[in-house]
């Protein structure tokens, strides 16, 4: 019996999980739409890939195979939704004759970075 309830407490965790991942594909589409990542905050998309790889690392260390996929669905969502932003990032010297986009490490620490000490890309 108590095994029955965590099934069908752990399939209706995948199933949630599965518009929780929808709504970062759904985001990652309006971005690739409207050509612009200006509205999006990255500290948003930085946090929550560090919530879900502490889920899916609680997932694999108490070996719960309906936390890791749901946590594995997430982090596939939130990649795409994290390279849309990286690609149409208001950058400051995008439209001009030699704009280059900075490396990803390099966009992704100043993503962390408090405003008031970070420079603008």
């Amino acid at each position: 019996m108590n095994l029955l309830i965590k099934d069908i407490i752990g399939g209706l965790l995948v199933l949630t999980s599965i518009g929780d991942a929808l709504k970062y594909s759904i985001q990652a589409a309006k971005i690739k739409k409207a050509k612009t990542a200006k509205s999006m905050s990255r500290k948003f998309i930085n946090l929550a890939l560090l919530n879900d790889f502490v889920r899916l690392s609680y997932g694999i260390i108490i070996y719960d195979l309906f936390i890791i996929s749901s946590a594995i669905l997430a982090l596939i969502c939130m990649f795409h939704l994290f390279w849309e932003i990286y690609w149409f990032y208001p950058y400051k010297m995008r439209g001009c004759f030699n704009f280059k986009r900075p490396n990803i490490m390099l966009y992704f620490i100043n993503s962390v970075l408090p405003n008031r000490i970070r420079r603008r890309l």
